[in-house]
């Protein structure tokens, strides 16, 4: 089994690369990090170089990564998924040096989801430089889109040390690989793609501040804000250009005795069981995963 360590960046196509920018900074908040290469533009939110970085091109989601724990453990990684009958691809320096990262692997999921697997991800000793005061303070989880999340499950929990936290329907599993409710979420959705990316804020009150900043820039917001039963997260979905969807949230739920801990399965269909606070809600609009020809861009 492969042992997750962290989730590490999102790397995204933007068809409008100044206005991807443009709307992670002033609207949601982020630092971008010049780091001085043409067409891309890495984003930071807590003490990585980068959570998210755009390349400048066709809109849809390029890959999503993890952190493993050192060369070794991606070494023993490429061989698992390779005896487990995936074609694996390993990054040149060039692309490793883009991604602010050591060394890398690839491969696309069951489900056709962009894969990296990664070591040595860049931190960066300084403060965060926000661009605006969002309370955000950190890169809190990835989801990904898959037609079967029960198989989706399967595959995370076996081949990687992701486990089930709670599960809601045949609409989505919210899986764990730290004390943390969920660092990965898998939802329903006819093709793969990139879900939303969340970012954990210091208060309640910015979720609400982050609201009326939304409100005020005629952001549409998709749903909230709201609670959910299973994390117990105030949380604030809302979409960005390129079809990103990104999410607020505060007071995630940890899990700190395993042993403990037994999955839940909430009824999508129940009234509050997305939304606590009975608000409407709607599943967040997907972005796309682009097809790769190699592991470029």
């Amino acid at each position: 089994m492969i042992e997750l360590v962290d989730i590490a960046y999102v790397r995204s196509g933007a068809a409008d690369l100044a206005g991807a920018v443009r709307f992670a900074t002033e609207v949601v908040g982020l630092e971008h990090v010049d780091g001085g290469e043409p067409g891309v533009a890495h984003l930071r939110a807590d003490g990585r170089h980068h959570c998210l970085a755009f390349v400048e091109g066709v809109s849809g989601v390029i890959a999503s990564a993890f952190t493993v724990a050192d060369p070794g453990a991606l070494a023993l990684a490429e061989t698992e998924l390779e005896t487990r009958g995936f074609a694996v691809r390993r990054g040149d320096a060039a692309e490793a040096r883009s991604r602010r990262v050591s060394e890398f692997v690839a491969f696309d999921d069951p489900f056709g989801n962009r894969i990296e697997l990664v070591v040595g991800q860049q931190t960066l000793a300084r403060p965060v430089r926000f661009a605006r005061g969002s309370g955000i303070t950190e890169f809190g989880h990835l989801c990904l889109d898959a037609p079967d999340i029960t198989e989706a499950h399967r595959f995370w929990s076996t081949t990687f040390n992701a486990r089930a936290s709670d599960w809601i329907g045949d609409a989505a599993c919210l899986m764990r690989i730290d004390e943390v409710h969920h660092k990965l979420a898998v939802f329903q959705g006819d093709r793969p793609g990139l879900c939303h990316v969340n970012f954990q804020v210091a208060e309640l009150d910015d979720v609400f501040r982050n609201w009326h900043h939304l409100q005020d820039h005629d952001v549409v917001i998709e749903m909230g804000p709201g609670r959910h039963p299973q994390s117990g997260a105030v949380f604030l979905y809302f979409l960005g250009p390129e079809g990103l969807t990104y999410e607020y949230s505060y007071g995630v739920r940890r899990i700190t005795d395993e042993a403990a801990w037994r999955p839940r399965f909430f009824d999508p269909a129940e009234r509050g069981s997305i939304d606590m606070w009975l608000g409407p809600t709607q599943k967040p609009i997907t972005q796309p995963q682009l097809i790769p020809e190699g592991i470029r861009p």
